[in-house]
């Protein structure tokens, strides 16, 4: 339990991002290990029924993060505020709405599976890999939440390093497992998927058990455990734009994916093993985003609008020294990382690899401006405007989809190099000036609560 209100921004915020890194990067290893085992023991086409879902995954599973971590603002607001009895109803009844969440999105996603994978143009010899992958996972999602309100509980207290410490368990759990179901039981890319499903609820169910057993400041009584319709609505009005974010972000990569889909298995392929580097290198982004996301919804829950200013120019600093060293190795090291997951005496390695390494080299150059954009639409969406960050899921989504149904048909998989780089600039070019207009009103309602106290 740590409060960021007062110390050092810049060290408050790399201290907390640091086990939330390391975190991301155990995170990651559960696809990156999916993909590599399946890559290389079970052929590019199974890898490419894994890559073939990625963008309705991160549409389904995305706002189930998002609503998680949307949850998790008002709980540390109020923990900034030090107003702990309001804290507690709120962890409640977050729970009871992502339990109710969660069940709903599982039965929905799993019946549409099928449906979901034709509307992306899954090709046919990779459809029944895809459909067996994607309903497991689907199935999981109570897990994945169970997971991550958790962790965003704890990370809203200032507690970023127990939800690392069970996530990394779970991690070096999921690649014994990958092994045991994929190599010695031949369940195939059925395997890789149980074997994610369970090592998340092993994460998710050791994070509530360590909660029941040392975060006293956590532990409902009687009197939290009720139902309030101001709290839930607090709740839904900044949990559901942020998942809302996720899934609108999502669409434009459906579309993007499917129109990737079209050009073959050796696109899939190659676009498949660029992905699982591109979300392996956004790990650092996203735990700095995270961090400040905790920084300045305490900081705005004590009134403190001079250290969320320094805690966002830290934040700058650390994200463009971050982007040059990630830009080097994209450009020059992407088609031998590439070689993780396409073994090099597959039918069309080479052709895969290089399709994968283009992808890379143009997405690192333009690597800065994602920068920008998880640093501003966080701010906002911790300064309690998270209706405006979904508009810059939709700019995002926009922009994917023109370039998509425009670039792609004429210069094939060229396009498909370009989508996300011109998804982040639209997206950025629209949250910096409306992160300025956030914080001007966010720092009038900090001075005017100071006067009514």
């Amino acid at each position: 339990m740590k409060s960021m209100t007062s110390g050092s921004p810049l060290k408050h915020i790399l201290m907390f991002a640091l086990p939330l890194l390391l975190g991301n990067l155990f995170q990651q290893t559960y696809n990156m290990v999916d993909a590599a085992i399946v890559g290389q023991t079970l052929g590019t086409d199974a890898l490419a029924a894994l890559g073939s879902t990625s963008s309705v995954q991160f549409l389904v599973l995305g706002f189930c993060m998002g609503i998680c971590a949307g949850f998790a603002i008002p709980i540390a607001q109020f923990f900034g505020a030090e107003k702990y009895d309001t804290m507690r109803k709120t962890v409640f009844n977050g729970g009871v709405l992502s339990g109710v969440i969660s069940i709903a999105m599982a039965a929905a996603t799993v019946l549409l599976c099928s449906t979901i994978l034709r509307l992306l143009q899954v090709p046919a010899n990779i459809f029944d890999g895809a459909y067996q992958y994607l309903s497991i996972i689907f199935a999981g999602i109570p897990f994945t939440i169970l997971y991550n309100y958790l962790s965003g509980v704890l990370r809203s207290i200032g507690d970023s390093k127990t939800p690392f410490y069970f996530l990394a368990m779970s991690a070096v759990l999921n690649i014994f497992l990958d092994l045991f179901c994929i190599v010695v039981l031949h369940w195939g890319v059925a395997g890789a998927a149980i074997a994610t499903i369970f090592s998340q609820a092993v994460s998710g169910i050791l994070c509530l058990i360590l909660i029941k057993k040392k975060f006293e400041i956590l532990h409902l009584h009687k009197e939290d455990k009720q139902i309030s319709g101001e709290l839930m609505s607090r709740l839904v009005s900044m949990g559901i734009p942020m998942g809302l974010q996720y899934s609108i972000t999502a669409i434009g990569s459906m579309v993007m994916q499917a129109s990737n889909n079209a050009l073959g298995s050796i696109y899939v392929s190659g676009f498949t093993a660029g992905m699982k580097i591109k979300q392996f290198m956004i790990c650092p982004y996203d735990a700095l985003a995270t961090s400040l996301n905790t920084f300045v919804s305490q900081n705005y829950g004590a009134g403190k609008a001079d250290r969320i200013k320094k805690g966002m120019w830290a934040a700058f600093y650390v994200s463009m020294i971050y982007a040059g060293l990630a830009c080097v190795i994209m450009v020059f090291a992407g088609r031998n990382l590439s070689m993780l997951f396409v073994s090099g005496s597959a039918e069309n390695a080479d052709l895969v690899l290089d399709a994968s390494a283009k992808y890379l080299a143009r997405m690192g150059l333009c690597w800065w401006v994602l920068g920008l954009l998880n640093e501003f639409r966080n701010g906002t969406q911790a300064l309690g405007y998270s209706g405006r960050a979904v508009v810059a899921g939709a700019v995002e989504m926009v922009a994917r989809i023109t370039v998509s149904l425009l670039a792609v048909p004429v210069f094939g998989f060229d396009g498909i190099t370009w989508c996300d780089q011109a998804a982040w600039a639209s997206a950025t070019l629209y949250l910096i000036p409306i992160f300025i207009i956030s914080y001007r009103s966010a720092v009038i309602r900090m001075k005017t609560d100071a006067a009514l106290q």
